[in-house]
């Protein structure tokens, strides 16, 4: 089939157009190359010679996007600005992106949907805001997010919205209530309930998927935006202890590439996804201080991770992927371990050139009143 993949330069979507050109799909990107994820100096040849059907523009721009889905079957919309903290003091910029971008493209495919199969959006886990929570008094809560009282006295925990109890964390599961705590999760909501209204109105089969926190080769060592593995590779690097907020036994699931290229795929060759909305990780939570060890034992290096007790306005506590439903409907099933995933990860990042701009980004985080 013809593919487009708008921000098919990105980290995902370099690994999904070499997945769909191995399967014998005719890929065409689309991607501004901006700076902040690409760097100054990126060498579209490589992309060009890897028979990818390469266009250099904005999602945002009518001609640009009504010639990129011309003669197209299938989209994959992957372009957005993906930085939680970021996105907290550049709201428009975040808005104008991830919203506008996506209904610009709505607007094209509405228009002229004559080809198209479906449009596949990467969605994030972020929509949840925190995770789904047991309490041993109250069974099943959605606690709202902690507050700034709670915070600022070092209390980490979440805890029950009926008894103040300390919940544990169960696995959040797509029918958990949306209770997006930045700007980029609210971008990502907006994305979703913009794509599934107009893709039933025009009968545009729409398939959403939710990420959690996405790791491997190809990741940017210099965007202080793309999470904290890379931010963590750095310091290791040089030999320097990563930086953990608040306790460190704050917990993410951390899924490679691989599996989410994988469940791409699947999705796009299954139509019982059609308008589902289906989570995408590995189905395991690992806290951030534990990561942090074993990328040291890793790479041999004698450090001991920081912890600092500081918070960022917004961060969640707890959240990892419930899979049963991407496992009913297109049999995912995550099949590299994190322990694998991070030895490849540290493999390819080796002596590639990168750059710790943490300070500057936690500087301007303080500047606004965010990091505390």
């Amino acid at each position: 089939m013809k593919v487009l993949i708008t921000g098919g330069a990105g980290f995902i979507g370099t690994h999904l157009s070499r997945k769909l050109v191995e399967l014998g799909h005719s890929v065409r990107v689309l991607d501004n190359l901006t700076p902040q994820v690409h760097g100054s100096d990126t060498d579209i040849q490589k992309i060009v010679e890897s028979g990818i059907d390469f266009m250099l523009g904005d999602v945002r721009d009518l001609d640009t996007v009504r010639r990129a889905v011309r003669e197209v079957e299938v989209v994959f919309h992957l372009a957005a600005q993906t930085g939680v903290g970021q996105s907290m003091y550049q709201m428009k910029d975040y808005m104008d992106c991830n919203v506008v971008g996506t209904a610009q493209l709505l607007d094209v495919l509405a228009g002229d949907k004559q080809n198209i199969r479906c449009l596949i959006l990467a969605s994030s886990r972020a929509v949840y805001g925190e995770g789904k929570y047991s309490c041993s008094q109250c069974g099943v809560v959605y606690p709202p997010p902690r507050t700034q009282e709670q915070l600022r006295k070092a209390d980490w925990e979440v805890h029950c919205p009926n008894c103040s109890a300390t919940l544990e964390c169960l696995p959040t599961d797509e029918d958990k209530p949306l209770q997006p705590g930045s700007v980029y999760a609210i971008s990502k909501r907006a994305q979703e309930e913009l794509c599934l209204c107009v893709g039933r109105a025009y009968k545009i089969p729409v398939k959403i998927l939710r990420f959690f926190n996405v790791y491997g080769s190809g990741q940017s060592l210099t965007n202080p935006y793309t999470g904290i593995m890379t931010i963590f590779a750095s310091k290791i690097k040089k030999a320097e202890p990563p930086l953990i907020y608040e306790d460190g036994l704050e917990s993410r699931d951390f899924v490679h590439v691989k599996d989410v290229v994988n469940a791409l795929v699947l999705a796009m060759e299954n139509g019982r996804t059609n308008y589902e909305v289906v989570n995408v990780g590995s189905g395991r939570a690992l806290s951030v201080f534990e990561m942090a060890k074993i990328m040291i034992r890793l790479k041999g290096v004698d450090l001991e991770p920081r912890i600092i007790r500081k918070y960022r306005v917004g961060d969640i506590r707890h959240c990892y992927a419930d899979l049963t439903k991407a496992r009913e409907i297109f049999r995912y099933e995550p099949t590299v371990s994190f322990e694998e995933g991070i030895i490849e990860f540290l493999d390819w990042a080796g002596d590639r050139p990168s750059e710790d701009r943490l300070a500057a980004a936690t500087a301007e985080l303080e500047q606004h009143g965010l990091y505390r």
